[in-house]
């Protein structure tokens, strides 16, 4: 990574801080429980990949500050709510998320899943606001929608919940993380364009097939990292894709041939912003970042 590339991802994980600690209620408001939970699980942790992705596609459409902070911070309270649910008992039943104690160990299950489902009513009350027009917030709030349901996120998820102990194909495999992960991650980038303009064809193609590269490579290297790394690095119980019999791509390709995949994907999703040339740096740069990664 460049050192200027370097300066922006700070600048920019600081703006998204900001924002989701203006949009989640304080603590001193009532429910104080509550929101300090809420608080808890967004903030002060993650490497906000999601928020960074809003920012970059929408500086390349000329995004107003004020629409990219909103969808920043709403992108990511949707992925906070789905580790808080994810960690609980009856889903992966972890206890470590970003270096610290998941939420239902910090507080209990019955706030887990209260938190989990306040931040995700957040997020679109703070899409549907906003200076932006009517129509712009309405898109935005249905592009998110779109990919947190049955048929993006939470439909993802419930594929892995019912695959543990199978042997899945690498096609089974792949459309459980297009749906699970990757399709967060493509709507971050929509997102962050469609706060600049309404994209034509091409824009959208290009956009998604470049954001299907970086989804898929997201999850490569995450079942890459859970084989290889530590917990300590991970900030997360390292080793439980395994421990947990779950298909991953490390099982399914072995190590050397998944992180060639993730190689491999990083350079189509370069290949798919030709059309945009110099102004889709950030972008790239971002890809190089979801597949070099260390945790």
């Amino acid at each position: 990574m460049s050192q200027q590339f370097r300066v922006w991802m700070q600048q920019k994980q600081d703006q998204c801080e900001r924002a989701l600690a203006d949009f989640i209620p304080q603590a001193s408001v009532v429910p104080g429980h509550l929101h300090e939970a809420m608080r808890y699980a967004a903030l002060d942790g993650g490497k906000r990949v999601r928020p960074l992705l809003v920012y970059a596609a929408g500086q390349l459409f000329d995004a107003p500050q004020e629409a990219l902070d909103r969808a920043a911070a709403a992108v990511e309270m949707i992925h906070a709510y789905s580790l808080v649910h994810d960690d609980m008992p009856c889903m992966d039943d972890d206890a470590l998320r970003r270096g610290k104690p998941t939420v239902h160990v910090k507080y209990d299950e019955a706030t887990a899943l209260l938190v989990g489902d306040a931040l995700q009513a957040q997020a679109f009350l703070v899409l549907s606001e906003g200076n932006a027009s009517a129509e712009t917030r309405l898109g935005l709030v249905r592009l998110l929608a779109h990919a947190s349901g049955s048929v993006g996120m939470c439909g993802g998820q419930a594929i892995d919940l019912a695959s543990v102990g199978l042997a899945l194909t690498r096609e089974q495999l792949e459309q459980m993380h297009r749906l699970k992960t990757g399709a967060l991650l493509r709507a971050s980038v929509l997102l962050g364009a469609s706060c600049g303009k309404t994209l034509n064809p091409e824009e959208t193609a290009a956009l998604h097939t470049y954001a299907a590269a970086i989804g898929l490579a997201f999850q490569v290297v995450d079942d890459v990292l859970d084989a290889t790394a530590d917990s300590a690095t991970l900030g997360k119980t390292a080793g439980k894709d395994a421990a947990d019999n779950k298909p991953t791509y490390v099982s399914l390709l072995g190590l050397a041939a998944s992180q060639e995949l993730a190689r491999q994907l990083c350079r189509e999703a370069h290949s798919a912003l030709d059309s945009f040339g110099d102004k889709a740096q950030l972008l790239r740069d971002l890809a190089d970042l979801i597949v070099q990664r260390q945790a």
